[in-house]
């Protein structure tokens, strides 16, 4: 790193919802400002008017603050360097692509699209392209006169402006990623920099954007690798120092070949998306990680480590250490395959981190769509037994038992725990609890033990199917602890009530 802190932006386009993928490049960008002091910036590239959705841009805003992710400079923030949409940026253009044209790095072209489209179909190959080696024959000013191009401009027939390739070149330059890489430029499209509709394409606005914004290092996806040859030009052909490039891997479907879709989380049922996302023209909604419980603490950190490496055992990462642990020398190279049993691991280690307090703040307002009303202390009772057996905060609220006493019973979890003299036993053994004068889960505790010592039983002979009276379960919390948590004259009912029941499924099995 040189002394120039640096400036960095996520530039997303506002044509859908935000794909992790694109989370993670800002997380990137957003870590790799603030280890060295410098800038992150949200820049909305809105120049595809043809695919862009209203709502897209405030999805990716509300995406970035629930991750945490805020930007210092762009729309809504402001900074210097505004306006923060390319839209808004729009009357700016044109004289950078005239510049071009000026200087011989660009031409106009007339072509059509049906012209086009017969060039590529003509190909035997099917890999025709617009460039060095064709632009010769095509309908475009290279091959005009100034009284031909005049006269093109009188018809007010559209065009394009598209960049003149260089013939003959090796266009090489260093990724902070993956090293020094190279391209032969006769292999190159002359890509259209200038749209008929007056706006210009991605690759002249971002250039120009990131000039003008003092962009010093571009951190994007591995997608926009292809692009770098070009934009490399671009700035050599305006005389402007190029930024670092950094390249990002791609973020892969667990299973197959190919990088994660939001296909592949319909199918599969996980998110890929950080916000549930309605897409009107789908007539589908798609599932976001915040409503499927996940913590942002979680999501970032699962980001962070799917395709990057600090280089020790350590996976935990809090805000603060992200930070401080964050280089671009330790993203890999490859592409990074997602596993979504991974990602449910990250949620639950920030869960069991969390002290009870916050949890059960985050609880309430769940709590408070359920048809029974839930005490402040139940809460707190609830995150007690559950907070090392969930995965997600949903899953306090899942477990039925501590709220309504079990109505029936699975058969074969009745013919495993149930033993012959498990009535009988249940029977003296609710009579000893309803002696305890302070019920809690250490008074319970003991009365049970002394109850098998009495009886010369073990745990296994009456601690499941005490369980099976109370839970209707074969597994879950400290059996004592639920105890406490029901209360003596409920632990009683249940026992009451439900020993007839698993009496009867049982003769019956």
């Amino acid at each position: 790193m040189s002394d120039l802190k640096p400036r960095v932006r996520f530039a997303p386009s506002p044509t859908g919802p935000l794909h992790m993928g694109g989370v993670r490049t800002a997380l990137y960008n957003y870590l790799f400002a603030k280890k060295h002091g410098g800038t992150f910036i949200l820049r909305i590239e809105d120049t595809d008017q043809a695919r862009y959705v209203e709502e897209a841009e405030e999805y990716i805003v509300s995406a970035l603050k629930w991750c945490g992710i805020m930007p210092s400079e762009g729309p809504g923030i402001g900074g210097k360097h505004g306006p923060y949409r390319q839209s808004e940026r729009k009357e700016m253009y044109a004289k950078y692509a005239d510049q071009l044209i000026d200087s011989g790095n660009a031409y106009y072209a007339w072509d059509t699209s049906e012209e086009l489209t017969t060039k590529r179909k003509s190909s035997e190959k099917g890999d025709w392209r617009y460039g060095i080696g064709t632009r010769e024959e095509m309908n475009n000013s290279l091959n005009m006169t100034e009284e031909e191009m005049n006269a093109k401009f009188a018809t007010d027939a559209p065009y394009v402006i598209r960049f003149k390739t260089p013939e003959n070149e090796t266009i090489t330059f260093t990724d902070e990623i993956r090293d020094e890489v190279s391209f032969q430029s006769n292999l190159l499209d002359d890509k259209v920099i200038f749209k008929s509709d007056g706006m210009p394409t991605y690759h002249l606005a971002n250039i120009v954007d990131d000039h003008l914004m003092e962009i010093t290092h571009v951190i994007r996806g591995e997608e926009w690798l292809p692009s770098a040859p070009l934009h490399v030009l671009l700035y050599r052909a305006f005389g402007w120092d190029a930024p670092k490039f950094a390249h990002l891997p791609l973020i892969l479907k667990p299973t197959g070949n190919g990088k994660l879709s939001k296909r592949d989380g319909a199918k599969f049922g996980f998110p890929v998306f950080p916000l549930e996302w309605y897409d009107k023209t789908e007539s589908e909604t798609y599932a976001g990680y915040k409503e499927d419980g996940y913590l942002p603490e979680a999501f970032i950190n699962m980001l962070l480590m799917l395709g990057w490496n600090p280089g020790t055992e350590q996976e935990i990462f809090p805000h603060e250490e992200m930070i401080h642990a964050f280089s671009l020398d330790r993203v890999v190279k490859s592409g990074a395959r997602f596993d979504p049993e991974k990602a449910k691991w990250f949620n639950e280690n920030w869960l069991r981190a969390m002290d009870n307090e916050t949890l059960c703040s985050l609880l309430k307002p769940l709590a408070e769509d359920l048809p029974q009303d839930i005490s402040d202390d139940q809460l707190a009772g609830i995150v007690h037994l559950l907070k090392e057996r969930v995965s997600f905060i949903h899953e306090f609220l899942d477990a039925e038992y501590l709220f309504n006493s079990p109505v029936s019973f699975d058969e074969k979890t009745v013919k495993k725990k149930w033993k012959e003299q498990s009535a009988d036993l249940m029977t003296q053994l609710a009579a000893d609890f309803g002696e305890i004068t302070d019920f809690n889960a250490v008074t319970a505790k003991e009365t049970f033990s002394a109850f098998m010592e009495a009886k010369e039983v073990g745990f296994g002979q009456i601690g499941p199917a005490l369980r099976l009276l109370l839970s209707g379960l074969g597994g879950g919390p400290d059996l004592f602890e639920i105890m406490a948590f029901l209360g003596k004259e409920e632990c009683l009912q249940r026992m009451k009530n439900n020993l007839e029941s698993i009496a009867t499924l049982k003769a019956t099995l």
